[in-house]
């Protein structure tokens, strides 16, 4: 059986929304798309980001490791300063891995994000 599989979306589990959408919204400079207290999406470009508030449905998680996005972008040096204005800490430091710099950092919400920029 032939099959195309196209990933065109994930999420990551919240405990506050209000304070998830405020720190995704200000990370990506953009309003969230679809907001509720269970489910809110932001489309980054056809993809998307979605924020689930696991606590409303009764689903336990573990929060941190549920899921590990990874955003390219095209400046680092902007987005560790768009960090630190959102006093979001690092946990993976600034690592040049093959044609990349990485670094991984924690929400609001205590899961962990990787960003790369090529070089």
């Amino acid at each position: 059986m032939d099959f195309e599989i196209k990933i065109n979306s994930l999420y990551i589990c919240v405990k506050d929304m209000e304070r998830a959408i405020t720190f995704y919204e200000n990370l990506f400079s953009q309003q969230v798309d679809e907001k509720s207290d269970v489910f809110s999406v932001f489309d980054l470009q056809g993809f998307r980001f979605c924020l689930f508030n696991n606590n409303e449905v009764g689903e336990k998680v573990t929060y941190g490791d549920n899921c590990l996005p990874s955003f390219e972008v095209n400046n680092m040096d902007k987005l560790i300063s768009k960090l630190k204005e959102l006093d979001a800490q690092l946990v993976f430091p600034l690592t040049k891995i093959k044609d990349n710099w990485v670094l991984e950092f924690r929400d609001s919400e205590d899961n962990d994000i990787e960003v790369y920029c090529k070089i």
